[in-house]
């Protein structure tokens, strides 16, 4: 038993945002379209949040977004992009070639690397993943060792430490005990690495509900959990609800026409308020995401 009680972590979405500050290396959970912190990052924008430094796995919409509305100044990533169906992500593409965001582009194993490195409180980790290609030049940080026992050239890459991970789970307790399903991507270990965690849930329950669930994340990692349900659109939250390929494709559409068309989606769907954001999508579209294991005709009713 514990000699301190458990903290409520409880906060309202506005207040966990609020925890990250300009500037902040900032982790991103989830990867592609799945589990995504979508309503963190719509809080972000929201508050005005800039010069943010984000670090991923590969990401979609999470990333573009923020570089879109003026949020980053460096992208740490292994892809960014839509997948085969939607192509390559607009803005995000549109800032690296106009260099108004530094490109610092990694891969998933590297990132992990770092990642462990920082957990386990070493200096460095060596890697090969990265050995002849162009990712090296883009991290000065980064530098060539040899192995003492074999002689072998290999890449030593520093740990990597974000100062706070945003998260988004199916569920989570008052004292910020998360459950995530598979696959966990990198949440695990950018829990670990980073200074403080801020998730969302898509539903508080209690201690006995995430524990016999099973706890991904333990509490004592988490400094402020925000219950938002559909949390993740539009990306997805299995087994709670699909991701919304139609939506995904209004926003890459709107992307791709250039500054007035972003300037829409996000008068549209981010610059009011959570509330308002999923008014805007419809509570007709989020219960059809909700119905995916109802059948396999209405789960690929919802791609078409």
């Amino acid at each position: 038993m514990s000699l301190h009680p458990l903290a409520d972590k409880r906060a309202r979405l506005a207040d966990a945002a609020a925890l990250v500050t300009d500037g902040a290396v900032v982790a991103l959970g989830g990867g592609l379209s799945a589990r995504l912190p979508m309503a963190l990052v719509r809080e972000l924008i929201r508050q005005g949040r800039h010069g943010l430094h984000l670090v991923g796995s590969a990401h979609s919409i999470d990333v573009d977004l923020l570089v879109a509305a003026g949020a980053v100044r460096r992208c740490e990533e292994s892809y960014v992009g839509f997948e085969q169906d939607l192509g390559l992500a607009p803005a995000y593409r549109r800032a690296a070639e106009q260099g108004t965001i530094e490109v610092a582009e990694s891969c998933c194993a590297t990132i992990l690397a770092q990642l462990r490195a920082a957990e386990m409180g070493l200096p460095f980790l060596p890697v090969r993943g990265v050995r002849g290609s162009d990712i090296v030049s883009l991290h000065p940080e980064y530098t060539e060792i040899t192995c003492p026992f074999t002689g072998e050239t290999l890449v030593a890459v520093p740990p990597l430490r974000p100062d706070v991970a945003l998260l988004h789970a199916p569920a989570g307790d008052r004292y910020g005990n998360l459950h995530l399903e598979q696959p966990y991507v990198l949440d695990e270990r950018f829990a670990s690495a980073s200074a403080a965690v801020v998730a969302t849930v898509d539903e508080l329950v209690s201690t006995g509900e995430v524990t016999a669930a099973g706890i991904t994340i333990p509490a004592h990692l988490v400094a402020a959990v925000a219950e938002v349900p559909y949390g993740a659109h539009p990306s997805s939250c299995y087994p709670r609800y699909a991701y919304d390929r139609a939506h995904l494709r209004e926003y890459v559409s709107a992307a791709q026409s250039g500054p007035e068309g972003l300037e829409k989606y996000l008068a549209t769907y981010v610059t009011g308020s959570e509330e308002s954001y999923q008014v805007a999508v419809g509570a007709e579209r989020l219960a059809a995401l909700a119905s995916w294991p109802e059948s396999i005709r209405a789960w690929q009713e919802l791609f078409t």
